[in-house]
């Protein structure tokens, strides 16, 4: 019997680490238990972020996040494992490309992008992923995860397109800082594969968010000059942080070692549905009937591109 845990990385013969863009594990009830809290967790952050630049500009929100998320994480067990110096470089880029950008790209496209509209667009994630992670293994898709990569740009279409011209909605700016958002995310998560594989997701969370917060600092710092501390908008910082920066991060980290790149993605699939479900319900946002239509062909495309590429080995 194969184990279905074998390694994300491989190791040719030249001894460096090459990332496999897919792991044999197939999807139990384990996997589905870590899918549903990041859906819930990820899919509350663009409520948060929301009520967040309410009071606060949108530079403190990585530093806020990311600060409550090392707190979080300093107090899970294992989480303070050494690490080689030598793995201190490709730390530095994860914190500034997995973490301190994309948090402050959200907050920037929210902005003038609904939380609705940006938990839509997040659901298309997964087939940004599975492009990145197809250059980055260099190894081209199969035709079936093709198709679902068209899919999936159908739905960023038909979500954007209706919201930029309403004008209520969403802008093109920012509909472009949610893309590169999303392209930091995918960019990042193949960057993290090979410590993936070393150490547990806890211990590389825990330094991936520090240095994160040591990077969002300077600017969050002179946010906080401008900054009214409500007691709703300190409470949406330490939930954003300590559940959407830390046990988050934390579970999708757990979930990446365990299924590779593409198949860790599954969560997103949900997260525009409570997404949008929060911001109709709470913030009273328009959603276009062509946005959802939109939505549930990203959710389509995801689900395609979330297949793996060969079957699980018995």
């Amino acid at each position: 019997m194969k184990n279905t845990h074998s390694s994300d990385t491989e190791k040719p013969a030249n001894g460096t680490m090459q990332t496999r863009d897919d792991t044999n594990l197939q999807f139990g009830w384990f996997e589905w238990l870590l899918a549903l809290g990041m859906a819930l967790t990820w899919g509350s952050s663009f409520l948060l972020i929301d009520i967040i630049i309410r009071d606060a500009p949108a530079t403190f929100v990585p530093f806020g996040r990311s600060f409550f998320g090392m707190v979080a994480l300093f107090f899970v067990p294992g989480s303070r494992q050494k690490f080689e110096r030598r793995h201190l470089p490709r730390l530095l880029i994860l914190g500034l490309i997995w973490m301190a950008l994309p948090f402050l790209l959200f907050p920037l496209a929210e902005q003038t992008v609904a939380s609705s509209i940006a938990g839509m667009m997040n659901g298309a994630l997964p087939v940004v992923v599975a492009i990145i992670t197809a250059i980055w293994v260099r190894k081209a898709p199969s035709t079936r995860r093709m198709f679902a990569v068209l899919v999936g740009f159908v739905g960023i279409f038909l979500i954007a397109a209706p919201s930029i011209r309403d004008g209520g909605s969403a802008d093109v700016k920012g509909i472009v800082y949610l893309t590169l958002a999303l392209l930091c995310y995918a960019v990042g998560l193949n960057i993290a594969r090979p410590l993936q594989a070393i150490y547990s997701p806890a211990a590389l969370m825990l330094r991936v968010v520090a240095i994160s917060t040591l990077f969002s600092a300077p600017l969050g710092v002179v946010a906080m000059l401008s900054t009214t501390f409500s007691l709703k908008m300190i409470s949406a910082t330490v939930f954003l942080g300590a559940l959407g920066s830390g046990i988050a991060f934390l579970l999708f980290g757990t979930l990446l070692k365990r299924t590779g790149p593409v198949r860790s993605m599954i969560p997103t699939y949900f997260t525009p549905i409570v997404g949008t479900f929060l911001g109709v319900l709470f913030n009273d946002e328009k959603i276009l009937l062509l946005s959802i239509v939109g939505m549930l062909i990203v959710i389509f495309g995801a689900w395609l591109t979330s297949r793996p590429e060969k079957p699980v080995t018995q």
